[in-house]
C-alpha cells in the first residue's frame, strides 16, 4: 500500500517512537537483504523499508509542510513492489575512495547484468533505473535500483519451494547466491495473493 501522507507519523510521533520503530525495521532489513560476493548488497523493499525511509528523509530534513512531504512519498513509492515483482536497492561498497573510483569505472553497465534464477523456470532479469540513468560512460553508480518482474509461472513454482539464486554475470563482477528460506519467505508476501 502506497503511503500517503495521512499515514505517515508526524515529526514528533515519530521521533518519540523512532527507537522502536528502528529496532523493528533492522532485523526486517536483514532479512529482505543479498550479499552477492564481496561488494554488492541487495536490499529488497517493501512497504515498510520505504516507509522507514521516507520518515527518516522527514526527520533528518525537518519536513512537515504537505507538499514536501508528497514529493517525498512519489520519490519512494515507487520501490514498493506492486504484486507481481521484486524491488530492490542494489549497493556497490569499496571502503576505499581509490578502489572505489576504480572499480566503478570498470562495473558499467552492471546493472543490466542483474536476474534471478528460479529452478525450472527461464531466467528473469533485473530492469534498471527505470527512474533515471545512473551511470556515465566512464563510470556507474553505487546504488541502484531494480525491478524483477515475474511470469505467474515462476511466482508459482516459488510458492511451490523452488529454489531461488540471485546472480550477476557482468565481465568484471561474476557472483550467484542462493536466497535463503527465510528471505524466500518474507519476499514472497511480495508477491499479489491469486
Amino acid at each position: 500500500m502506497k503511503p500517503t501522507p495521512e499515514t505517515l507519523l508526524s515529526l514528533e510521533s515519530y521521533a518519540r517512537q523512532r527507537a522502536q520503530i528502528r529496532a523493528s525495521i533492522i532485523p526486517h532489513r536483514r532479512t529482505r537483504s543479498l550479499q552477492l560476493g564481496e561488494h554488492m548488497t541487495l536490499q529488497f523493499e517493501d512497504d515498510a523499508t520505504i516507509r522507514y525511509q521516507i520518515q527518516e528523509m522527514l526527520r533528518i530534513e525537518k519536513i512537515f509542510e504537505a507538499d514536501a512531504i508528497q514529493d517525498e512519498i512519489e520519490a519512494y513509492a515507487p520501490l514498493i513492489p506492486d504484486g507481481s515483482n521484486w524491488k530492490a536497492t542494489m549497493l556497490l561498497e569499496y571502503p576505499e575512495v581509490e578502489q572505489r573510483r576504480r572499480e566503478l569505472a570498470r562495473l558499467v553497465g552492471i546493472e543490466d547484468h542483474m536476474y534471478v534464477d528460479v529452478d525450472g523456470c527461464p531466467r528473469t532479469p533485473a530492469l534498471a533505473d527505470e527512474d533515471l540513468d545512473r551511470e556515465t560512460a566512464d563510470k556507474t553508480s553505487s546504488v541502484h535500483f531494480l525491478r524483477f518482474e515475474f511470469a505467474a509461472p515462476t511466482i508459482a513454482a516459488m510458492r511451490a519451494g523452488a529454489t531461488v539464486h540471485v546472480g550477476c554475470d557482468h565481465p568484471h563482477y561474476t557472483a550467484r547466491a542462493a536466497v535463503t528460506a527465510a528471505t524466500r519467505d518474507a519476499l514472497l508476501r511480495d508477491f499479489a495473493a491469486t
